[in-house]
């Protein structure tokens, strides 16, 4: 199963092709949509989120609700595109209209792709830049993490997530996974802790005040997974390498752990190693989940428990020092509309991006060319470990 997505921030669409899905896989749309409507969500967020509704349409691949086995195509309409036609439209303008063109951006902001990206592509406006590199475009994967999910939930496997810390507000509970999944949604920040989302919401309003902006950590569980997804033989088909990779590819994260992660630094090898039972009902399984359901780059059938970093978001409404890239003088960068904390929308990114990764594990694993034909691979495979 691969992917690709297109689109700018204030362009016309964001669009995604999904090719590798088995056919005969129903789809409930509205399911789908409520994980859009998730993205958007979160404390602290900008007003970009008021202006779009992320609807999407299937514009190839789907049938009466059903998967046809060739590529699906998504797309996600951008409403305040009628805004922006002059200045992001694919028609050329005329001189007089180059000239008198706004929103020209020659200052690149700390922190983004903007500098780096226009210097690579050597772009003197650095708009054709940042509308690529904005965060708009996870709307688009989490959209392709849906369609996942929906794979995913025809083979009994659940995926949550939860914020567990923003700035120096840390929800540590030890919660159950019903719990997460309930109340993680109810909150505003997306953690479980009542008392830390009130909190959060006090300290992001402090943060938004001074004119700066948070970030925090996020957590994923993935319930049920099929054990042996992945593989030991090859470095490049190890899927916690996979999904560390995925993870790290959403905007303004900066690290990713599993289980215990970099807590096992500073613990004995005997208490970090999960020890292996074997139950007649369940097959094998381990007493503790510190390799957060990995060992040799493969699933063992435990949760996948993944923890990842996200940086406060870089654009600021104080500005931080930058260069002019025509005059090279000194300059405050320039502001685009912008977040205060992002922290709650970047759990559900990455959760999709998770989701992603799995189905594509499990793709990888099964022949599907059918659902029938892949739940009885599965199947099959499921009740050979468990008798291995």
């Amino acid at each position: 199963m691969r992917f690709l997505t297109s689109g700018e921030s204030h362009g016309p669409k964001l669009s995604a092709i999904v090719e590798g899905f088995p056919a005969n896989l129903e789809i409930d749309k509205e399911r789908m949509t409520n994980e859009l409507i998730k993205r958007q969500g979160g404390y602290g967020r900008g007003r970009r989120m008021q202006i779009e509704k992320d609807t999407f349409q299937f514009g190839s691949g789907i049938r009466h609700a059903k998967t046809l086995g060739s590529p699906i195509m998504i797309e996600i309409i951008n409403d305040d595109f009628k805004h922006w036609s002059k200045i992001m439209g694919s028609d050329p303008l005329t001189p007089e209209e180059a000239e008198s063109m706004r929103r020209v951006i020659t200052k690149p902001r700390p922190g983004h792709a903007d500098l780096v990206g226009g210097m690579k592509y050597n772009m003197r406006d650095l708009r054709n830049v940042l509308e690529r590199s904005s965060a708009r475009e996870t709307a688009a994967r989490v959209a392709v993490g849906a369609l996942c999910k929906e794979l995913l939930h025809a083979l009994d496997i659940r995926i949550v997530s939860r914020v567990k810390q923003i700035g120096s507000v840390r929800d540590e509970g030890r919660y159950n996974l019903a719990d997460i999944r309930e109340f993680s949604d109810q909150s505003s920040v997306r953690m479980v802790s009542e008392e830390k989302t009130g909190e959060a919401e006090e300290l992001i309003d402090a943060t938004k005040k001074n004119g700066d902006s948070i970030g925090g950590v996020v957590e994923v569980i993935v319930e049920n997974p099929i054990p042996g997804l992945g593989s030991h033989v090859h470095y490049d088909r190890k899927l916690d390498a996979k999904i560390a990779g995925s993870v790290v590819s959403i905007n303004a994260f900066k690290g990713v752990e599993f289980g215990a992660g970099f807590e096992a630094a500073s613990t004995p090898g005997s208490e970090v190693q999960d020890e292996i039972t074997y139950d007649d009902e369940k097959g094998y399984t381990r007493r503790t989940n510190n390799l957060g359901g990995f060992e040799g780059g493969m699933t063992t059938g435990m949760p996948i428990v993944v923890k990842a970093v996200m940086k406060p978001i870089p654009t600021l409404y104080k500005p931080l020092l930058s260069v002019d890239i025509n005059s090279k003088e000194e300059f405050k960068a320039t502001i685009e509309r912008s977040d205060a904390c992002a922290v709650p929308a970047a759990s559900v990114v990455c959760e999709h991006m998770v989701a992603i990764e799995v189905a594509r594990a499990v793709l990888d694993k099964f022949p599907h060319d059918d659902m029938d034909e892949l739940k009885a691979a599965v199947g099959a495979y499921k009740k050979r470990v468990k008798e291995y």
